[in-house]
């Protein structure tokens, strides 16, 4: 029997809501996997704002609903306070995780390695693991702390992978843009991705 691949979403709080619903609508709909879902009291103030709709962080059924739309199967809620759970000791195996989006702040306690929540002590272990931890940061212009805050965890083995969609696939709405960041998580965490065309001609050919 196939064993199930084990994934860690965990939602702070920059802008961007869209791209953490649009990953967790996608992982529901795979199937064959267990999601642990994470989501700051930051993150379900930019959802409401962004998203318009209101999440309570207490209550998982809540922040699975307000951000999927139900409850998955194969989803389980972790409040970010509880540096309890599983996903905080490196003995429990996770596949991936991703931070999405992953606002300058969390980056930067990730990067210093302080593990105040269980957000960013889950993180800190899927290092320490020498597991994926995809961060997908989500800022405008950068600050020097900010770059060197990027340069520390893609040193320590994180994949920073900004939320800068391309236009390479010929996008025609906001939902064809969400998906091609979307498709990069994906192929980084090593599913099958069908949101974007991965080849292209090179420059020149056909000229």
């Amino acid at each position: 029997m196939k064993e199930k691949k084990v994934f860690t979403v965990a939602v702070t709080g920059a802008s961007g809501a869209v791209y953490a619903r649009r990953l967790c609508q996608v992982l529901a709909k795979l199937g064959g996997t267990r999601v642990h879902l994470l989501m700051s009291d930051a993150a379900a103030r930019v959802a409401r704002e962004e998203l318009g709709v209101e999440i309570d962080t207490a209550d998982g059924r809540s922040v699975m609903k307000g951000l999927i739309g139900k409850e998955p199967k194969g989803f389980r809620y972790e409040a970010h306070a509880n540096i309890g759970a599983g996903i905080a000791s490196g003995s429990y195996r996770v596949d991936a995780m991703v931070v999405i989006p992953c606002s300058m702040g969390t980056l930067g306690r990730i990067a210093s390695g302080t593990g105040a929540n269980l957000i960013e002590r889950a993180a800190d272990v899927q290092l320490k693991e020498r597991r994926n931890l995809i961060l997908v940061v989500r800022e405008t212009p950068l600050s020097l702390i900010g770059i060197e805050n990027m340069a520390t965890v893609a040193r320590a083995g994180a994949c920073v992978l900004p939320a800068m969609p391309g236009f390479y696939h010929l996008p025609r709405t906001m939902e064809d843009l969400v998906d091609f960041v979307v498709g990069k998580v994906l192929l980084q965490m090593g599913l099958e991705q069908g949101m974007f065309k991965r080849r292209l001609k090179r420059i020149g050919e056909g000229d």
